[in-house]
């Protein structure tokens, strides 16, 4: 038996609110007294933050209703594509370990704008896909 739309709906509304709500405040798009953005924001990092929670949570709501749910690993990758794509670059503790403040700011802040936009890509396509592979969406 399945179940009724609306907590599927609900659920998936919450994800999409619950991403936009922490990775704004990590990130610091959203303003916060924890945590302060070293890097400009801009419209994209808006964008590419609204685009990942409205595909987290369209993903879920498929997935709720697929028999065989599949993109679970490519839906991973889109959320960490796109936190990537509107985090700050030397904000993140891992890539500043990994790389100089002045090696990210050089390479890395100026793909972030690619990045996004082939986040948004691949999550767009797996949705796209997950939805001709079910006969219920």
């Amino acid at each position: 038996m399945t179940a009724l739309p609306r907590p599927r709906l609900l659920r998936s509304v919450g994800v999409s609110i619950g991403v936009f709500v922490l990775f704004g405040a990590v990130t610091g798009l959203l303003p916060n007294p924890v945590y302060v953005r070293m890097v400009s924001r801009t419209p994209a990092d808006y964008l590419f933050l609204v685009a990942t929670a409205a595909f987290a949570g369209a993903f879920v709501y498929q997935r709720s209703l697929a028999e065989k749910p599949i993109g679970d690993r490519f839906a991973a990758g889109g959320i960490i594509g796109g936190f990537l794509a509107f985090g700050c670059p030397t904000c993140n503790a891992v890539s500043l370990a990994l790389f100089s403040s002045s090696a990210l700011m050089t390479y890395f802040d100026p793909i972030r704008p690619i990045l996004g936009v082939v986040s948004v890509a691949c999550f767009a396509a797996l949705l796209v896909y997950q939805r001709r592979r079910c006969e219920v969406c």
